[in-house]
C-alpha cells in the first residue's frame, strides 16, 4: 500500500496529510493526559521497532507478489487506535528515508490508509466483537482494519484517477484480504500469549 511521490495529485495529498496531523495532534494531547506515560513510550518504541521490521521484510505469497505485514492492528489492540497511528507514521517514514519505499508528499495518504483507517477499524471491530470471545475480536479486528485500509487504498488510487475500480478490486482486494486472513491467526496468536506471560500489557490505558 505504499503509494510514491507523484501518484497523486499534491491538492489531494495535502488533503490526507491535514488528516494526519490532526490525528498526531491529537495524540499528542491525550497522551499528556495519561499518567503512564514512561511504560507506554517504552512499549510504543518497541512496537514501532518491530513494524518497521515486519513490515519491510518481503514474503512470497501465491499472488506472485511479496506480502508486507503491517502489525498495526496488534498496536491499535493493545495501546489504541491514535497510537497505531503515530506507529504507522514513524513506520513509514524510516521506510522512506531507507528503504525508499513510499514518499514525502504521498506519506500524508499512506498514513491515512495503514495509520488512521487501519488502526480505527482494527480497534472499533475488536471492541464490539471482543466481548463475544477475545480472539475473535482479535481476529475480527484485524481482519476488517486490513479490509477498511484495502478500501480506502482503492478509493484515493480512484480519485487520483491512476485506475479503474474493476482493476483495482481484481488484484488489491483479493491480495490483501489474503494478508488479513493470516495476519489475524497470528494477531490471534501473539495477543493469547501477551496474555499468559505479560497480562498487563493489556490492560495499558488504550488511546
Amino acid at each position: 500500500m505504499h503509494l510514491p511521490d507523484g501518484i497523486i495529485p499534491l491538492w489531494q495529498a495535502a488533503i490526507y496529510w491535514v488528516i494526519v496531523l490532526i490525528a498526531l495532534a491529537l495524540y499528542s494531547y491525550k497522551i499528556s493526559k495519561t499518567e503512564d506515560n514512561q511504560k507506554r513510550m517504552v512499549l510504543t518504541a518497541l512496537l514501532a521497532a518491530a513494524s518497521v521490521a515486519a513490515s519491510s521484510i518481503s514474503v512470497p505469497s501465491p499472488f506472485g507478489v511479496p506480502m508486507h505485514f503491517f502489525l498495526i492492528p496488534l498496536v491499535a489492540i493493545i495501546l489504541g487506535p491514535l497510537t497505531g497511528v503515530l506507529v504507522a507514521f514513524i513506520c513509514l517514514t524510516i521506510q522512506f528515508f531507507i528503504l525508499g519505499m513510499g514518499g514525502i508528499t504521498t506519506l500524508g495518504g499512506n498514513t491515512l490508509t495503514m495509520g488512521v483507517v487501519l488502526s480505527f477499524s482494527t480497534y472499533i471491530f475488536y471492541t464490539l466483537t471482543s466481548d463475544l470471545d477475545e480472539r475473535l475480536g482479535v481476529f475480527a479486528g484485524t481482519l476488517m482494519g486490513i479490509a477498511m485500509a484495502t478500501i480506502t487504498h482503492i478509493l484515493i488510487l480512484l480519485f487520483a484517477g491512476v485506475a479503474t475500480l474493476d482493476l483495482l478490486l481484481a488484484t488489491l482486494l483479493p491480495f490483501y484480504l489474503f494478508i488479513a486472513v493470516i495476519e489475524g491467526t497470528a494477531t490471534v496468536f501473539v495477543v493469547s500469549f501477551i496474555g499468559k506471560v505479560k497480562p498487563e500489557m493489556l490492560k495499558i490505558t488504550k488511546i
